[in-house]
């Protein structure tokens, strides 16, 4: 029985033979026809060389149209630098959705304050992200205790249900 090493080489040979009679060189680069179209000068990268991260995340955003989700959120983020240290002590974004910015105050007086400070919150938001991405600000006030647990939690449908 013949070994498996000269059982391959035979078969590599025989390979390396047909390629030759077809006009192939075994081991060298492939030449072109020259009834192949010519070669165009590529000027730009293409799409297998090495890109830059903040590239492919630019296009990917404006692909999927999520620029200005990420640029809201880059405000929220930077929410203190924005407004100011005072404010946002006491004032803190929430949610963002069909171009209205929802604001919390840990205060009624905060909440007033910060509803008069609307429009120049407004304006800033248009100088940091772009006009029309924030077109409304929503200020909401401190969410009161709720009843549903603790010592004046009832059962049932509902504290106000006597008359049954």
């Amino acid at each position: 029985m013949t070994p498996a090493s000269e059982v391959a080489r035979a078969a590599l040979n025989r390979a390396k033979a047909a390629a030759r009679a077809r006009g192939l060189r075994p081991g060298s680069s492939a030449r072109r026809s020259p009834l192949a179209e010519p070669r165009k000068e590529r000027t730009g990268p293409g799409a297998r060389d090495p890109q830059l991260v903040s590239d492919v995340l630019g296009r990917l955003l404006r692909e999927k149209g999520w620029t200005e989700d990420v640029s809201v959120g880059g405000v929220i983020g930077r929410w203190r630098d924005v407004v100011g240290p005072d404010v946002a002590e006491h004032c803190t974004p929430e949610t963002f959705e069909d171009k209205v910015l929802l604001v919390r105050a840990d205060s009624t007086a905060w909440a007033t304050q910060l509803r008069l400070l609307v429009p120049t919150l407004l304006r800033r938001m248009a100088e940091e992200i772009g006009e029309g991405v924030v077109e409304e600000v929503t200020v909401l006030g401190p969410a009161g205790p709720g009843f549903r647990r603790g010592p004046r939690a009832v059962r049932g449908p509902g504290p106000r249900d006597t008359w049954g």
